[in-house]
């Protein structure tokens, strides 16, 4: 037995490391604030960064004796504009403004080097360019391969290797970068669970890293592009989990229109039954201050009440004064917010037709039977984690315990909503499951004798995707 850290919530947290949390005692400290999934973030740091910080979570995982998931999160392709020879320039609104794919001369107030020819290849007349997170906004008059001349309709200061946003068009880009690949590599020797990838504007994306991954570990689609949302469904359907990435979204669509788009993503998971991550400013305020805005607050809470599998701290964690605190914040928010009768409202209105196959069958007699009974917990024995996933799609009131005698398994569903994970051995038959089962609840803590638990596997036992039983049992 570990050290007692059961949650006494469903939505799980993803707290992102850096400088103010890289030292074993905090994040020791995180983990126990409330911490499920720590998040390596590539777009900063060196390899070497990394691997100490997963060393150490790992070494973390061992003393309290509880599966903790490690996320990788790719940079992506990272577009950005050239120098200026004298320094920051200042355009106006109806200026004339021309990139190019010059980079020999540098930028002066009229035209700058763009040294992407996938963009201009993407460009057509009347497409916006937005540039330095969209505070600029350039409008294309006239384009070729090389070149693009456009009229400047918001202006303001620019300076060198400003980012490039494109609104509304797929760059012909592939999600992965060269530095990705070599990241990616090293991330997956390290023994990551999770891969967060960037950029996806298309399913062919999801497949072209999982053709890397090859199951070594689970795919996150970020989505961030407008283009990701005209092809959700497909997207949903080819990953492993998403996550809302609602910084990047805000910069190329409307912010009136994010949080609209934040629900129908988070609907489209719950409706396939694959983990959502809200991530992206929940808790922004905390990073120089140690409590949040009331619109904080209510911002996490929005994401409970909708049935987001996890929230995510970036820089709150990461670099800000108060990393702790804002893990301590994000779990009491979550708690307040699941404890609200009107929580259970919500999810139990939300639920979707189930898909006709046994999995979904499964997963939704467990929750009529789970309610009807109420039953101490439910326990899905599985090899792969499709038996809890399935069971966390239902949103069930009981704890959903997922015993799996694969470790890889265990760290991965520590990011899925409701599961509590827990390493147990192999079983061959169901009456030796029915008792592994039995003990493992009443050992941690979410059942007493007497109590009903129901269990879900698959047959025969240790082949994924398998769920076909459903075992109803006292303790």
């Amino acid at each position: 037995m570990g050290i007692d850290i059961r949650r006494n919530r469903n939505a799980k947290i993803v707290a992102t490391l850096g400088p103010a949390s890289g030292d074993r005692e905090t994040i020791a400290a995180l983990f126990h604030a409330g911490a499920d999934v720590f998040r390596l973030n590539f777009s900063h740091g060196t390899h070497e960064d990394h691997k100490q910080r997963l060393d150490l979570i790992r070494s973390v995982e061992q003393e309290v004796g509880r599966p903790i998931s490690v996320l990788l999160d790719l940079q992506g392709p990272k577009l950005r504009i050239g120098t200026f020879a004298e320094g920051p320039i200042q355009l106006e609104a109806g200026d004339r403004f021309r990139l190019d794919l010059d980079r020999s001369r540098a930028g002066d107030r009229t035209r700058i080097a763009l040294p992407h020819p996938e963009i201009f290849a993407a460009l057509t007349e009347g497409t916006d360019l937005l540039l330095d997170d969209g505070r600029i906004r350039l409008r294309v008059e006239h384009c070729g391969t090389d070149y693009a001349e456009t009229r400047v309709i918001n202006g303001g200061p620019l300076s060198d290797r400003k980012g490039v946003n494109v609104p509304g068009v797929v760059l012909p880009l592939s999600a992965l970068t060269e530095k990705d690949r070599r990241d990616l590599d090293y991330g997956l020797t390290l023994g990551v669970d999770w891969i967060a990838l960037s950029f996806v504007q298309r399913a062919e994306d999801i497949r072209e890293i999982k053709a890397i991954v090859q199951g070594r570990a689970s795919i996150c689609a970020k989505l961030e592009k407008p283009a990701a949302i005209h092809s959700l469904e497909e997207i949903v359907a080819e990953t492993d989990a998403v996550m809302v990435a609602r910084g990047d979204l805000g910069v190329e669509m409307p912010a009136e229109q994010v949080p609209s788009i934040q629900k129908r993503i988070v609907r489209e998971c719950r409706k396939a039954g694959k983990p959502v991550i809200v991530a992206t400013q929940m808790l922004e305020s905390m990073i120089s201050a140690p409590v949040p805005t009331r619109a904080e607050a209510s911002d996490v809470a929005t994401a409970i009440y909708d049935g987001a599998d996890a929230v995510m701290l970036s820089a709150e964690s990461a670099s800000g004064k108060y990393p702790l605190e804002a893990v301590r914040m994000m779990s009491s928010i979550i708690v307040q917010t699941e404890a609200d009768p009107h929580y259970r409202e919500a999810i139990d209105a939300s639920h979707t037709t189930p898909r006709a196959e046994l999995a979904d069958a499964i997963g939704c007699a467990m929750r009529r039977v789970a309610g009807l009974l109420h039953v101490a917990a439910t326990v899905a024995y599985t090899s792969s984690g499709y038996s809890a996933l399935r069971m966390s799609r239902e949103r069930p009131e009981a704890a959903i315990i997922g015993m799996t005698p694969r470790l890889a398994t265990a760290r991965r569903l520590a990011l899925v909503w409701g599961v509590h994970p827990v390493l147990c051995r192999e079983v061959e038959s169901v009456p030796e499951m029915s008792e592994l089962a039995r003990q493992t609840v009443l050992d941690e803590g979410f059942g007493k004798i007497g109590q009903t638990i129901v269990i879900s596997a698959g047959m025969p036992f240790g082949i994924a995707g398998t769920t076909n039983l459903l075992h109803i049992q006292q303790l």
